[in-house]
């Protein structure tokens, strides 16, 4: 039986990712902060658990260390934990500002990292990043710049992983309803609210990406029109997510289990 590790998997992605593994008979390590939520998943799953905060470096060491000791070889890192930062730069708070670059792009890393001995040929990195590592969305810009960061490192990873047959997946979902990340509620476009999806299809495209082979993918695939926008056109593009906007900001102070990594969402 091959072997996943899931991080950010007490709600959300992570959660839906881990139940489609699951169900296509994987094995899963479920990574998150919040016991009460990842020990009955595990348990559901036929999986196990451990308890990390991916921002903690040495945490994270620990962690991984508990998980190749058990599980030498790895199959599939998935790193998916993040947390929200719904305002810009000049408003969110310091402390936020630095949760979100740790969480959401420095958690990857140090994953990555403390997991590596066990990646070997013919395994799988999936970085869960998100449209707004492609798009500089001003509305929750400390969000986008982790995701921008993210993505770089995702790509600069696949070839850095490539001579050892590891093979690594950017998976870059849009607006996706979560606890995390109440999108429906949040979003003032009508519009953005009506492309907002839900986790479970984010979760079987990315198991599809891994299975099939294919190395980067927008969810929903139309996404990847902001990407090119981005590029092509970003005055446009800058005054048509600054219309998106968010009816309020997450406060400051909240931490979610990421992904609330050590939650798990995504946020565009």
């Amino acid at each position: 039986m091959k072997l996943a590790v899931v991080t950010g998997a007490s709600s959300g992605i992570g959660e839906a990712t881990a139940r489609e593994l699951a169900r296509r008979g994987w094995r899963c390590v479920l990574v998150a902060r919040r016991r009460e939520r990842i020990e009955p998943l595990a348990a559901e799953l036929g999986g196990e658990f451990e308890l990390c905060d991916v921002s903690d470096r040495e945490a994270v060491e620990r962690a991984g260390a508990a998980i190749l000791e058990r599980h030498p070889r790895i199959d599939l890192l998935v790193n998916n934990a993040g947390i929200p930062g719904r305002a810009d730069f000049l408003t969110l708070d310091v402390d936020r500002i630095e949760a979100v670059l740790r969480t959401n792009y420095l958690g990857g890393v140090w994953c990555t990292r403390a997991l590596e001995p066990g990646l070997q040929p013919g395994s799988h990195v999936v970085n869960v990043v998100s449209v707004a590592g492609t798009v500089a969305f001003g509305p929750a810009g400390p969000y986008s710049a982790s995701k921008h960061a993210q993505l770089a490192f995702s790509r600069s990873l696949t070839g850095l992983l490539a001579p050892r047959g590891v093979q690594v997946h950017t998976v870059l979902p849009g607006f996706v309803e979560t606890e995390g990340f109440p999108q429906q509620s949040a979003l003032r476009s009508r519009f953005f609210r009506r492309a907002v999806v839900r986790p479970e299809l984010v979760a079987t495209r990315l198991v599809d990406a891994v299975e099939s082979g294919r190395r980067e993918l927008f969810v929903p695939r139309w996404y990847r029109v902001f990407a090119l926008a981005q590029a092509l056109f970003p005055g446009l593009v800058a005054r048509l997510v600054r219309r998106s906007g968010y009816r309020r900001a997450v406060s400051a102070t909240q931490v979610l289990d990421p992904h609330p990594r050590i939650q798990d969402a995504q946020d565009p």
